[in-house]
């Protein structure tokens, strides 16, 4: 099912241990550094409280990956071209020197112990955790998503006409207008009154003047 959504689209998506099924040459995939960040976090709970202090490796790589966010948290206002100046300057050498790391502790974790499970995850993935390196507008974590969908979580109790596959379309149709129109920085309840506006009086095949409305136009910037 997601194999057959995502076959002919391309651009960027942000994944939780992408499938290898789902590679494709037209799309880019990028894991996110957060969840990679999660599992050294739940390695290091579960040792015992002495042994969290003492230096242990899963704080170290806990501490390589904070420095990472660390640098995001300073490019936050950057625009994509800057930010991905800034990452090739401060990040990719961090993220290379972790990558080397991981690569020389292998032999000696548990691969079962969560440890093991923490480390086996980032050099499995370790395309994707980098991939924000090649791409300004690509976010180290999934945080953004998350916050864009939160509406529609909170929400979805009280959209009882979801409950068949036309209401379900309907839904996923307005939600996407609405958080497009912010990711582009537009105010929905404006935005909205403009397509209720013009959409009326356009032509639905031509698909020229229906771009002009879309809410990345530069025509709405």
């Amino acid at each position: 099912m997601r194999e057959n959504f995502l076959r002919d689209s391309g651009g960027i998506y942000m994944w939780m241990a992408m499938p290898a099924t789902m590679t494709s040459p037209m799309q880019r995939f990028a894991d996110a550094g957060r969840t990679f960040a999660g599992r050294p976090m739940k390695a290091l709970k579960g040792l015992p409280p002495k042994q969290r202090k003492t230096g242990c490796k899963s704080q170290e790589m806990l501490d390589r990956i904070n420095r990472l966010f660390d640098i995001e948290r300073q490019l936050s206002a950057c625009t994509p071209e800057k930010r991905l100046e800034a990452r090739n300057l401060k990040s990719r050498p961090l993220v290379e020197a972790l990558r080397k790391w991981l690569d020389e502790i292998a032999p000696s974790v548990l691969p079962k112990s969560l440890f093991g499970l923490a480390v086996n995850y980032g050099r499995q993935q370790w395309p994707k955790l980098a991939r924000f390196l090649e791409d300004g507008r690509i976010d180290i974590s999934k945080n953004r998503a998350e916050r864009s969908i939160k509406p529609f979580v909170i929400g979805r109790k009280n959209w009882l006409f979801a409950n068949t596959p036309k209401g379900a379309r309907a839904s996923a149709v307005i939600y996407s207008i609405i958080e497009s129109a912010k990711e582009n920085r537009l105010n929905p309840y404006a935005y909205l009154n403009y397509l209720f506006e013009k959409l009326p009086n356009l032509d639905s095949r031509d698909d020229v003047t229906l771009d002009a409305l879309l809410s990345w136009s530069i025509n709405l910037q």
